[in-house]
Parts: structure tokens; C-alpha cells; sequence
């Protein structure tokens, strides 16, 4: 399994919209081969970065969806927020993690 975590920088007065494309999304990442989970953290200290969580079967899986016409869909501009919305665009970053251990699986 691997978890990707994608941290953006977004500005306080454009919060509330960035979590409200959150909760409208078009959800077609939850069909996609190998998806198991998605959640989006709120950063609870000022200037931190949203983390939008990911877990997938495997890099590949993770992958194919960065390829599909789906990602392109559900990525798309209409809808999206204005440039100023984010602090630090250049400071986005995305960080994919190989599972080795979860406690849910006893280990």
C-alpha cells in the first residue's frame, strides 16, 4: 500500500471555498482500480498547508489515476479557484509513502 499526501498552501479568506470543492467533488477517484481511501486535513495552525490524504494498493494504481481521462476531468478548471487563493503555490508539494507497518493490520 502506499499513501499519497499532497500539502497546499491555501489563503485564509479562500479556506471555506477550497473545503467546499472538497465536499461537492466529483468523487471519481473513488472508482478508479486500486483506490482505498481519501480524506482532507484542515490545518489547525495558521500557515500550515492542507493535506489531502490518498491511499492506494500500490504506486501503480496511484499512478494510472494521474494518467486517466478521469484525473484530467476531475482536475479540470472550471470551478477552481483564483491564482490569489493559494500562498504558496511553489511550496505544493506531493509525498508518496511505501506502507510497512499499520496498526490496524495487528503490526
Amino acid at each position: 500500500m502506499v499513501t499519497v499526501a499532497n500539502r497546499i498552501y491555501v489563503t485564509a479568506e479562500y479556506a471555506e471555498a477550497f473545503e467546499e470543492r472538497f465536499r461537492n467533488r466529483a468523487g471519481l477517484v473513488d472508482k478508479m482500480p486500486g483506490f482505498i481511501s481519501n480524506q482532507v486535513l484542515r490545518p489547525v495552525k495558521p500557515g500550515d498547508p492542507y493535506v489531502i490524504f490518498t491511499q492506494w494498493e500500490s504506486r501503480e494504481s496511484f499512478e494510472a489515476w494521474t494518467k486517466s481521462d478521469a484525473f484530467v476531468k476531475g482536475h479540470s478548471k472550471s470551478g477552481s479557484l483564483p491564482k490569489e487563493a493559494f500562498a504558496s503555490p511553489e511550496d505544493n508539494k506531493i509525498e508518496i509513502h511505501e506502507v510497512i507497518m499499520d496498526s490496524r493490520d495487528g503490526g
